[in-house]
Order: structure tokens, then sequence, then C-alpha cells
């Protein structure tokens, strides 16, 4: 399988007509009501895993593993025959690619991604609900407009009773400063998983130890 992907591309895009359609706007208290439940759920979770799917812009789509421990960490292990993995360690996101022996290093927080990650991202903040015409779905839009650099995350959660907080994250769309877009969707969530710290290391392709 032949899947050529950039950082940059990873972590970029608006959401897509298939995540929002046109509804009339929701009532103020209602906004501030699924704005809490989102930021409730995302601080509920403290390990989860889960199958993607990720699309580009061009409709390439790739599949992988998500490993995710809070605070900070994340890892996403794509299918065999891509050879690239991002992973965060707390502090920076990490994209290795083992095709070219490269490793390129950015932190959390000037990223989309830190909207999910960085604790000191403040989602209730920066965080705005967009209209999704259904009340199964919330659809919350992340952007730092004094940071524009950090780029626009937009985090799609569907009502469900069990899942943290009473929501759970089943995709997002990420817009980076470059423009340049991705959707993440999820499945098969599972929560409160024994996540070790070293599931968030990763094989240096530029030497022959283990970071």
């Amino acid at each position: 399988m032949s899947f050529r992907l950039t950082f940059g591309s990873f972590a970029g895009a608006a959401v897509s007509a298939a995540l929002v359609v046109s509804a009339p706007v929701p009532a103020a208290a209602q906004d501030a009501a699924d704005l809490a439940s989102a930021v409730t759920a995302l601080r509920a979770i403290s390990t989860m895993r889960a199958d993607f799917v990720q699309a580009d812009a061009n409709g390439q789509r790739v599949k992988g593993v998500l490993t995710l421990k809070r605070p900070g960490r994340i890892r996403f292990q794509y299918e065999k025959g891509v050879p690239m993995l991002i992973v965060s360690d707390g502090s920076a996101l990490t994209f290795v690619d083992y095709e070219v022996r490269q490793v390129q290093r950015w932190p959390i927080k000037s990223s989309p991604l830190g909207a999910l990650l960085d604790p000191s991202r403040d989602v209730g903040k920066y965080g705005r609900v967009m209209p999704t015409g259904s009340d199964r779905i919330v659809s919350i839009e992340v952007r730092d407009k004094a940071r524009p650099e950090y780029g626009v995350i937009t985090l799609i959660f569907t009502r469900k009773g069990d899942a943290p907080g009473g929501l759970e994250l089943s995709s997002w769309a990420a817009l980076d400063s470059q423009k340049r877009r991705t959707i993440v969707t999820l499945s098969n969530q599972q929560y409160g998983l024994a996540v070790p710290d070293n599931a968030f290391r990763y094989n240096d392709p530029r030497a022959p130890v283990r970071r």
C-alpha cells in the first residue's frame, strides 16, 4: 500500500458536510449546557483505545488503532503497510516516517490536537457549539483567535449514556495553519484500560536505540 502523509496534513481540517448540516441555531442556554457537557466528557476520559479511519482532503483513507492516556499522551498506530507513526509523550507530538528515516516534533499546544491533549488548553474557553441538526450529536469547534497558528479542531460527540460524561467522542476534523485538513473517525471505543507509559515511546529510525 502506498500512502504518503505529512504531519501537517494529519493535523488539519474544517468539519465536512457529512459531519455538520444546516440547522437552526440552538438556544444559548442549550449551547452552554452542551459545551459544559463536552468539557466534562473529555476530562472524564482517563484512557481510551479505538479503531480509527483517517481521511485527508484528497480523499485518501488509512486505518489504524488510537491509544489515548490523559493528560497529553496519544498514539496513532497505522495499519500494516503505512510506515508512519504519530505519538505524544505528554509534552510534544512526534511524527515518525520510517520509510525516509525522519522524525519531526512539535509542542502539543502548537497543534489542533492540543484541544484533546494539552491540559492548559481550555475547551470551555475556546470552544463554541456548532449546529448539527440532531439532538444526538454535539459539535464543538475549538480555536484560539489570538493564536491562529494553533489551527482549528472540531470535535464531534455522540450522546451515549455509558460513555464518560455521557458523550462519546466519535470523530474530529482538524485544520492546521497551512489550511491542510484531516478527518478522523473513531469506532469500537474502549475506556479505562490499563495503558503503560511506554506505549507512547517509539523506535527512532535514525539510531538503533529506543527512545
